[in-house]
């Protein structure tokens, strides 16, 4: 007789015993009960303590230097330049006073040659393009345009406006940058083409996401990306901010950005490694970094469950030990699959048929290999949903005198939006951690387009601040 499952959704109907005791000690390593939960949580918080006790800590908890909540009422025509690692974004934001926001904007492919060698130039030029496209090109008697810049790279923040490049990531690689402003390369740039337009605020797209939430519900405290990659910024109170040097705000608040994709990656002592997450680091580009990052983020949740297809395959407990040149190569096997397999509740599974026979080209699985995918796709997004709301709970937990009137949790992303249940599970877990009278105060929400909308109220709020 097989032995019993953790829980009914893990039996496998017509499985075999050694079948259903490989699914019980996956579901044993991917299964966290609240107690490991609140372990993790205590080490979360004492590594943002470290992070904004001193530099060059793990959770680098980087001052955004954006000190004030926009009303929701503020109104006008804002702008924002979106770069990402493939494209750029030109936006117009026009505020309606009323929380909203309507966006006009224009993308443009990033070449080559932009990538490795004038790329300030070429986001010169495709401001120009925008602004001469729509007739908003200010003219000599006209005031310069204010833009906020969203530059999703990894910087040191010296003010509102002024940042050093610290490297280049996402396959951009521009010689004689590291070390240097971005906002003055570009501000040169967009001088060189003659234009009237100041870069007023540089900005992270969590950032972004905070302020665009904050203007629709001006009690936001958190802004959050559960995406292709996970990060967070919150309202923090500048006393607790030890290693702040610059002047008390009159708000008393800054908004930081956690960069806490990189919790336990120096020490793997508290999250919960599996072989599989242990491979997946070690063949990543960027091994013992963004170790919270690898477990709940659209771009590995794949890659883990793909491992797990192939160990078990490799016990002859899947597929009949059998295996395809898709399967066997690295991120073949994309998160969206994962998504679908969780809600096929078909009679024969035929989703997970498609998924295993026409996308990995494995052909002729059974309904035992179809129940064993569905339960590695709930297992491994289960984890990533309870995860998530370590970094919830240790970051509203940080100021608890805010939770006993309504908080706004702005959230974007992939898997916030479309992983079956992730928000359901992840705000279920966070309820376990804040007492029922808090929780009952604190408000989840879609924040769109935080390094678009939320770039251009970062540039209204720091020409404001000016």
């Amino acid at each position: 007789m097989s032995p019993e499952p953790l829980d009914p959704r893990y039996t496998i109907k017509g499985g075999t015993t050694e079948q259903q005791q490989a699914v019980n000690m996956l579901a044993r390593q991917f299964l966290l009960t609240d107690e490991r939960l609140a372990k993790i949580i205590k080490e979360f918080r004492r590594r943002m303590e470290e992070g904004l006790a001193s530099e060059g800590k793990m959770m680098k908890m980087i001052p955004s230097y954006v000190t004030r909540r926009p009303t929701g009422t503020e109104t006008g025509s804002y702008y924002a330049i979106d770069l990402g690692g493939t494209h750029i974004r030109v936006l117009k934001v026009t505020l309606d006073g009323k929380g909203g926001a309507t966006t006009m904007h224009q993308k443009f492919a990033l070449p080559d040659e932009a990538k490795s060698r004038t790329l300030f130039d070429f986001i010169a030029q495709c401001v120009e393009t925008f602004l001469d496209d729509h007739n908003i090109r200010p003219t000599g008697h006209q005031p310069p345009i204010d833009m906020g810049f969203t530059f999703s790279y990894p910087v040191q923040q010296t003010s509102i406006n002024s940042g050093t490049l610290v490297q280049w990531t996402k396959g951009l690689n521009v010689p004689g940058c590291v070390g240097r402003d971005v906002v003055r390369l570009l501000q040169d740039a967009l001088l060189r083409l003659g234009l009237r337009v100041k870069v007023a605020a540089l900005v992270n797209d969590t950032v972004g996401t905070l302020l665009s939430a904050a203007y629709a519900d001006p009690s936001s405290q958190m802004g959050i990306i559960f995406g292709t990659g996970t990060n967070a910024a919150y309202y923090e109170s500048a006393t607790n901010i030890a290693k702040w040097k610059g002047p008390n705000p009159k708000s008393g608040e800054i908004v930081l950005n956690i960069e806490w994709g990189a919790f336990d990656s120096d020490e793997f002592s508290v999250l919960p490694f599996t072989p599989h997450d242990i491979k997946l680091d070690r063949k990543s580009i960027n091994p013992r970094k963004q170790a919270y990052e690898k477990m709940i983020s659209g771009m590995y949740l794949g890659e883990i469950a793909r491992n797990i297809v192939l160990w078990l395959a490799d016990q002859r407990l899947l597929l009949d030990g059998r295996s395809s040149e898709i399967l066997n190569a690295m991120w073949s096997l994309d998160t969206s699959y994962l998504s679908s397999a969780a809600v096929d509740n078909s009679p024969d599974l035929m989703e997970i048929q498609q998924i295993i026979e026409k996308t990995l080209n494995v052909p002729n699985s059974t309904i035992v290999d179809r129940q064993i995918f569905k339960v590695i796709s709930l297992l491994v997004g289960e984890r990533a949903a309870r995860l998530s709301s370590v970094g919830v709970v240790t970051t509203l937990t940080k100021r608890p005198e805010l939770l006993n009137k309504h908080v706004n949790v702005g959230i974007d992303g992939s898997m916030y939006e479309h992983y079956p249940n992730f928000e359901r599970i992840m705000s279920e877990t966070v309820s376990h951690f804040i007492p029922e009278e808090q929780f009952k105060n604190i408000t989840f929400n879609c924040a769109k387009d935080g390094s678009g909308v939320g770039a251009a109220i970062v540039a209204m709020l720091a020409a404001e601040q000016d």
